[in-house]
């Protein structure tokens, strides 16, 4: 989506999203990235594909609705950094991306993939019969050998109601490989009493290995019959947590596929994460090196 976020008084515009945001750190990670959405065909649309392009992603999943806009968010912070957000994309053009030209070539390509990743907020954006297309896209992942992340990112201004984020959740849960909730969310969704309680839900679902996000406490790891937690990265200053769990989510998970244990990935998560909410907006400026973040 397009992303307004306050700086020197103005309105700045970048672009951002909590999938693409993952995205686009796992590809500034050395992570090959093809991201599927659906764009529009006005000039906004026309600057994210060529930023996109230039970051090194692979574009051929990006369908085109001549009809539509993107969907446009604004992020408010109060003193501490911590963020709200204000959405206007009812209307954009990736709701409809399961209608559109190209979608059934985008969807075989998909299912080569060695790794899916999508979210709740995915989840939201479309109706049950699509969310089964998506169910079918995770499934056919697994039979080719690849793994699906999921972040539950629940937004409650996403949805009709916490009932059907409930229902949309427990559908899509038997085709989690790696589970990356915020507890935060959970509380909100499931009313969980502690990380443990989340992270014991996932792995009940079938996720191999389940990672509790719990802000500037670090985080939660749960893998087979152990757990254990990850204190934070130390962060100077907080100017604006946006984009915190999506980073962390894309360090997790390019450690992952790099071989690295889910102990060392989740502190790669923890070293992004408290990179990223030292500065404004979901996205590092593109000059910020990220080379020590795997090590």
């Amino acid at each position: 989506m397009l992303e307004l976020s306050r700086s020197n008084g103005g309105w700045r515009l970048s672009y951002g999203g909590d999938t693409f945001n993952a995205a686009l750190y796992m590809r500034r990670l050395g992570v090959p990235v093809a991201y599927l959405t659906a764009l529009g065909a006005d000039s906004f649309s026309d600057d994210m594909r060529t930023a996109w392009q230039e970051a090194g992603m692979d574009m051929s999943l990006v369908l085109t609705d001549a009809a539509r806009l993107p969907g446009l968010y604004a992020i408010t912070t109060d003193a501490a950094g911590e963020r709200s957000f204000s959405y206007w994309r009812s209307e954009s053009a990736v709701r409809r991306l399961f209608g559109l030209p190209g979608i059934e070539t985008a969807l075989a390509a998909a299912s080569t993939a060695s790794l899916l990743y999508l979210s709740g907020i995915t989840l939201s954006l479309f109706s049950a019969t699509e969310r089964n297309t998506l169910i079918s896209l995770a499934r056919a992942v697994h039979s080719n050998g690849g793994l699906v992340a999921f972040d539950p990112n629940y937004r409650p201004s996403g949805w009709p109601d916490a009932e059907a984020a409930r229902t949309a959740m427990r559908d899509f849960s038997p085709q989690m490989s790696i589970a990356l909730p915020s507890f935060d969310d959970e509380q909100k969704l499931w009313e969980d009493a502690t990380p443990e309680d989340t992270a014991s839900r996932y792995l009940k679902w079938g996720a191999r290995e389940v990672i509790v996000k719990l802000g500037g406490q670090g985080c939660l790891v749960a893998q087979g019959g152990s757990s254990w937690r990850l204190a934070a990265a130390p962060a100077p200053f907080v100017v604006d947590t946006t984009g915190a769990g999506d980073s962390f989510n894309a360090a997790y998970l390019a450690a992952r596929l790099r071989g690295l244990d889910t102990q060392a990935a989740a502190a790669a998560g923890c070293r992004l994460g408290s990179l990223v909410i030292q500065h404004l907006g979901a996205i590092l400026p593109a000059s910020i090196l990220m080379d020590s973040i795997l090590e």
